[in-house]
């Protein structure tokens, strides 16, 4: 009888092991919020981290590095959270400081008219959620048509591939939006 328990016991305990070992290598998120990746779609390939910052801004800001490729969230007392991001490619960038003027979340996207133009291929509007590109949240900044935003598209964190707009991992970018609010101000560096 204890023959008969113990291979599917072995089995069980095997199985259990190598599950654990996907998801501390970040290959499988059975929770679906940690920092191996929003809701299993993948994990950031820069990961989110405190870091000594000396920039002369007040705890609250937004700074936005592109050619680092990294969003600072400044803390104060010479620290700063550092996220991993996708900037815009060449001709994309830009630079100056706005402030957040609002928050979403899933946020639903229509491609401005001069990204139409571009791409006639994309769809005139879509629905927030899982395959929106805009991803789980988005911030918008002032008047401009750029945004802080999640991605469907992970694997583009740390690379120029959008047109101006700055991506973060949905786990990433759901946790900055927990910390900031309207108001707050975003500087955004292009050197």
């Amino acid at each position: 009888m204890i023959r008969f328990f113990a291979a599917p016991m072995t089995a069980m305990a095997l199985l259990l092991a190598g599950a654990a070992d996907a998801s501390a290598a970040g290959m499988v998120d059975f929770t679906g919020t940690s920092s191996t990746g929003y809701l299993g779609h993948g994990a950031s390939p820069i990961p989110r981290t405190t870091v000594m910052y000396n920039g002369n801004y007040a705890p609250g800001t937004i700074v936005v590095n592109t050619s680092e490729r990294r969003l600072y969230l400044v803390l104060g007392n010479g620290q700063a959270l550092r996220y991993g991001i996708g900037v815009g490619r060449d001709g994309f960038r830009w630079g100056g400081v706005h402030k957040i003027t609002a928050k979403k979340e899933w946020p639903d996207w229509t491609p401005p008219s001069q990204m139409l133009a571009r791409r006639p291929d994309l769809p005139r509007h879509m629905k927030g959620g899982i395959e929106n590109p805009l991803g789980a949240r988005a911030m918008y900044l002032g008047s401009t048509l750029y945004r802080i935003h999640g991605s469907n598209e992970p694997e583009t964190i740390g690379q120029a591939v959008s047109s101006g707009c700055f991506r973060m991992t949905n786990d990433d970018v759901t946790d900055l939006y927990s910390r900031v609010s309207v108001g707050t101000t975003v500087v955004v560096l292009n050197k």
